[in-house]
């Protein structure tokens, strides 16, 4: 009983842990959702009926994330492409990609340089406020779906969001 006092308190520190499934959805899309629990078998659970309602399948570690870059997506204003470039490739920063679009400079490099691209950029822009600073799974190709695997992506979608523990959903649907 003091134990579960001292929980509803908040006293007993709760140890989260980050849980991460993959698998394939509806119309056979490929999907990965991170999750942040407290107890990973409920969560296994609860992912899982997702899955199964939906006539899906759930898939072991690494079946999809092969076709999904993990990247560091770095946004803020900015029009000058080349120097920017130039200061992150002097930083032995692996830039995937960067794309210029109304005076935003957008940067897509490997999830373990974002300490190192944010770096670099403030020491030569000064002080950066990004307008998407982020981690996230980057789908390699898309997938359209058609008929009712639309209706039945978009209620495995609705599912995996209302589970309190999912914390990111990616897909390669073309939405």
């Amino acid at each position: 009983i003091d134990k579960a006092i001292d929980k509803a308190k908040g006293g007993a520190g709760e140890n989260f842990e980050v849980a991460r499934y993959e698998g394939y959805g509806p119309g056979n899309c490929m999907v990965i959702i991170e999750c942040l629990t407290d107890n990973p078998n409920r969560t296994f659970g609860d992912v899982r009926f997702c899955f199964t309602k939906t006539k899906s399948k759930i898939g072991s570690q690494g079946a999809v994330s092969h076709m999904f870059d993990h990247l560091c997506i770095l946004k803020f204003a900015s029009d000058d492409e080349e120097s920017v470039l130039e200061a992150l490739l002097l930083a032995d920063v692996d830039v995937s990609d960067i794309e210029n679009e109304d005076g935003m400079l957008t940067v897509f490099a490997p999830h373990t340089d974002s300490f190192k691209a944010k770096k670099t950029l403030s020491d030569a822009l000064g002080d950066v406020e990004y307008e998407v600073d982020e981690i996230q799974f980057i789908a390699q190709n898309t997938t359209t779906l058609e008929g009712d695997d639309i209706e039945t992506f978009d209620r495995f979608i609705d599912m995996l969001n209302d589970l309190d523990d999912v914390q990111n959903v990616y897909h390669n649907v073309e939405l």
